[in-house]
């Protein structure tokens, strides 16, 4: 995709422009991502830090609930070419959204405190980190970043590792440490990469758009 000065960039199906609409998507998929990457930051900052007392663990609940928000937002505003992972990945976060709220009632501790006693619990609550690691995983495809690359396999074997009760708790530690260190780092990279490439080919997405149109 090349831009001449005039921003008119060349797509596969033809020229195409960027409107300040699509900039101003991209700034909020930035800024969404950036709140989760904080809030899951503080989070794991918080329970590492300063331990599982009630206060930290209600904090915890705080955090989570931004981070869940924030990704929500995000999913809205990414640009995927393929509407079906597009919705897939909307879905995902929404079953891990809901069932955050059924653990929230159905157990008496704090969120937090639920999931780490009843790892059982992330067959729903894992839904909302599979839209994360989604992201993850179309970042690291589309811009071959590092980071994403880690955090794409980093994210489901913490998951899963504590699913099955198979990881120390040193390394489940280990491992949620890099996972916020990771996440800061691509979100702050986000916020220093060019706005373009985020958009993407928008010629692309017309013609996608064209053939689900004509098979309907």
């Amino acid at each position: 995709m090349q831009a001449v000065e005039s921003e008119i960039y060349q797509g596969q199906f033809g020229k195409f422009t960027i409107t300040q609409s699509d900039r101003q998507s991209v700034v909020i998929y930035r800024t969404a991502l950036m709140i989760a990457a904080l809030c899951f930051g503080g989070g794991s900052i918080a329970v590492l830090g300063f331990g599982a007392s009630p206060e930290i663990l209600n904090l915890l609940t705080w955090f989570y609930a931004g981070f869940c928000l924030a990704l929500g937002v995000a999913l809205v505003y990414i640009h995927i070419y393929m509407a079906a992972l597009h919705r897939a990945l909307q879905a995902f976060w929404a079953v891990g959204c809901i069932a955050s709220i059924v653990v929230s009632i159905q157990y008496p501790e704090p969120l937090a405190m639920a999931v780490y006693q009843h790892p059982i619990t992330l067959l729903g609550i894992g839904f909302t980190f599979v839209a994360l690691t989604g992201i993850f995983f179309k970042e690291a495809f589309c811009f071959n970043r590092f980071e994403t690359k880690f955090l794409t396999v980093i994210v489901p074997l913490l998951l899963l590792g504590h699913l099955i009760s198979q990881l120390p708790i040193q390394a489940e530690q280990t491992l949620l440490e890099v996972w916020a260190a990771l996440f800061l780092v691509f979100a702050v990279r986000k916020v220093l990469q060019a706005i373009p490439p985020d958009i993407g080919d928008k010629t692309v997405f017309d013609h996608l758009k064209a053939d689900r149109s004509s098979a309907v």
